[in-house]
């Protein structure tokens, strides 16, 4: 996949089909909205997603900053759904002040070269978010190219959308983000050397250090998988901030692996968050910790008969 960043000076091959948004997630709604460019590439169409950076929301401090998918996550999840080009337009001022007029006729059909546009219900652009899909459907059926309002993709009655996702993880509710995001909800990240206290118990733990601009779900335990080195490992994954061992107020997420031994330090490690366990505890000494700790891992292999 080819990515434009930082520049507003770019020009593409025609003919596009493209998509316009955040696509914070990538989540189920998102995959159908993208599957519809898909198709089009099968026509012979380039498949292009414009997206700003930074995101609008951040650039004006809208909202806490937290990203359901990090930069890195959302380029890797594009590629792997088969987007040619990946569009990260600098927003700044003079790009909120664009009339929405301008940002179809200068960037989507002048520079993008768009033939098919797919776009949610919800889409929003130009100079104080006024342009809407009406307005780029009018200018479509002037301009010569198709656009197409994908309708939200629904589970259990109720539309899936980022706002979805992430209040199902400030609840903790790991099965049903995972069902709206098509996958589990993970942390990728490199594993780094801690202070080693699970290894003093007996229960050693790979450490990573989240994204600070990643939404965390609550602090606490939880049922995991991990992919490293091309395995499929599973384990228990502590979310916090370690009170019983550590006053640093750093977030890590330290997982110990079931039945697994050996040294994976300065791998590149994806933990998935399965299901949650327990909230973060402070215990009153190591060995307190190492009791809960040992009935969680119980816990855990018995759900997944290990």
């Amino acid at each position: 996949m080819q990515i434009i960043s930082g520049t507003k000076d770019f020009q593409l091959e025609g003919p596009t089909a493209l998509a316009i948004g955040k696509f914070d997630g990538v989540h189920l709604g998102h995959q159908k909205l993208l599957r519809e460019l898909i198709r089009r590439k099968e026509e012979g169409m380039t498949t292009a997603i414009f997206t700003f950076h930074p995101a609008p929301d951040r650039f004006f401090g809208i909202g806490d900053g937290k990203v359901l998918t990090t930069e890195e996550e959302k380029r890797d999840l594009f590629d792997r759904l088969g987007i040619d080009i990946l569009i990260e337009y600098p927003f700044d001022r003079e790009t909120a002040d664009t009339p929405p007029e301008d940002f179809v006729r200068g960037i989507l059909r002048d520079r993008m070269h768009a033939a098919y546009v797919a776009a949610g219900p919800d889409l929003s652009y130009g100079r104080k978010g006024k342009g809407d899909f009406a307005l780029l459907r009018a200018i479509a059926a002037e301009d010569g190219f198709e656009a197409e309002c994908i309708e939200k993709l629904r589970i259990d009655g109720k539309a899936v959308s980022s706002t979805r996702v992430r209040d199902l993880l400030r609840r903790g509710d790991m099965e049903d983000a995972a069902r709206c995001l098509g996958r589990p909800y993970s942390i990728a990240g490199p594993i780094r050397h801690g202070r080693e206290i699970g290894r003093r118990i007996g229960i050693p733990t790979i450490n990573q250090i989240p994204d600070p601009d990643k939404l965390l779900p609550p602090l606490g335990v939880y049922f995991s998988q991990v992919t490293v080195e091309g395995r499929k490992l599973y384990g228990m994954t502590n979310i916090g901030m370690r009170p019983t061992v550590s006053g640093s107020g750093k977030i890590t997420a330290e997982t110990h692996l079931f039945n697994f031994s050996g040294d994976l330090y300065g791998e590149q490690a994806v933990t998935d968050l399965l299901h949650f366990r327990r909230p973060e505890q402070h215990f009153a000494d190591l060995e307190a910790l190492r009791e809960a700790m040992e009935a969680d891992i119980r816990a855990g292999k018995e759900l997944y008969r290990l």
